[in-house]
């Protein structure tokens, strides 16, 4: 039986080879489940004092045990892991931090604006689900998401599908508290220095996919822990989000940020393989990015004044639409009436509409 051909590394699934990728850098490879995914990069940084992992993964059973037989095959006991580096606010970078923490005691860095929205919506819930059963929580779950606020284009948002949700809440006695409340001990700002791997690292903030997300930059060894901020062959969502006046336009300046980088030699992303041209990549996914633009503009005439769930069926097949595709359009909505080639109105039932223009107003 041959085995499935992968057209993009990020969905190729997890090994169990843990291999040195860098000086006292080891890459453990774990299971996800995820449109378009089918692992997660944990990286591994072993010094005098122990070690740090990044993004370890999945809350659950299946990544947990996963974590063991690497770190296993590695010979690092897991008391020796004294701290855990969450890249970004998505659950299969910071699912396994609440154990880690739990059970090995590490300390949790994060930048300094990591939040995460499954946080946020489960404030209310933690005080309500020990007498619930798991159907229970299912429908305070899914109704809390739906409740809790809407997007910045006017639609409510969607909740994980079921059976991510009764996975979280199948955690044993923490009811799932662990993906709902993920907690940094350690926050970093930009520019910040590191101590990591026996060298000095800094942090760097990368809006873009996320508000939050963070890049490690070892200058010495050439080295960048890119999270989801630098892909090897797939482009990373951008989040729409009111935080920022132009998401794209924030993405773009981050991704300049790392190209501008003098000496980068490997790039260790958490998805895919590492990979050392780094300023071509982040090239190719502004152009890719610069593409979407014009597909937009070109369908100005026929689209006219519409809201953007209508837009998002010009860039995703249908297979795709939903929030994380509304939320991409979004952005580049966002980024042409900030550039002059938009404008837009709420009607009356609070959808965001836009109308766009080849050029500029």
């Amino acid at each position: 039986m041959t085995s499935p051909a992968y057209t993009k590394q990020e969905q190729e699934p997890a090994s169990d080879e843990v291999t040195e990728v860098a000086p006292n850098i080891l890459r453990l490879q774990l299971p996800i489940s995820l449109p378009g995914l089918g692992h997660v990069n944990c990286y591994a940084l072993v010094d005098r004092n122990g070690v740090a992992l990044v993004d370890p993964g999945l809350p659950g059973e299946e990544s947990w045990n996963a974590l063991m037989d690497r770190l296993a095959k590695a010979e690092i006991p897991l008391k020796r892991v004294h701290t855990v580096i969450v890249t970004h606010s998505h659950p299969d970078h910071f699912g396994g931090s609440a154990q880690l923490r739990e059970e090995a005691g590490s300390d949790v860095l994060t930048h300094q604006s990591f939040s995460s929205f499954t946080a946020e919506a489960s404030e209310d819930l933690e005080s309500e689900i020990d007498d619930l059963n798991e159907d229970e929580i299912l429908e305070r779950w899914k109704r809390r998401f739906e409740e809790f606020r809407a997007t910045p284009w006017g639609t409510r948002r969607e909740p994980p599908p079921d059976e991510a949700i009764r996975r979280f809440i199948q955690m044993g006695d923490s009811g799932g508290r662990r993906f709902l409340s993920p907690e940094a001990t350690i926050r970093v700002n930009d520019g910040d220095a590191l101590s990591f791997a026996d060298r000095e690292w800094f942090a760097l903030h990368t809006p873009g996919h996320t508000i939050d997300h963070l890049c490690l930059w070892d200058p010495t060894h050439g080295v960048l822990l890119s999270g989801d901020h630098v892909l090897p062959t797939i482009t990373p969502h951008i989040a729409g989000s009111t935080d920022v006046a132009d998401p794209l336009a924030t993405f773009f300046a981050s991704l300049d940020r790392v190209a501008g980088l003098d000496g980068v030699t490997q790039v260790l992303p958490a998805h895919g393989h590492p990979f050392d041209d780094c300023q071509g990549r982040c090239g190719f996914i502004k152009e890719h990015h610069a593409e979407r633009l014009q597909l937009l503009l070109d369908a100005a005439e026929a689209t006219g004044d519409a809201p953007v769930t209508e837009w998002m069926k010009i860039l995703f097949r249908e297979r795709s639409w939903g929030d994380m595709a509304a939320s991409e359009t979004f952005a580049h909505l966002e980024h042409l009436r900030v550039t002059g080639n938009a404008t837009s109105r709420r009607d009356d039932d609070g959808l965001l509409h836009f109308l766009l223009s080849a050029e500029p107003s």
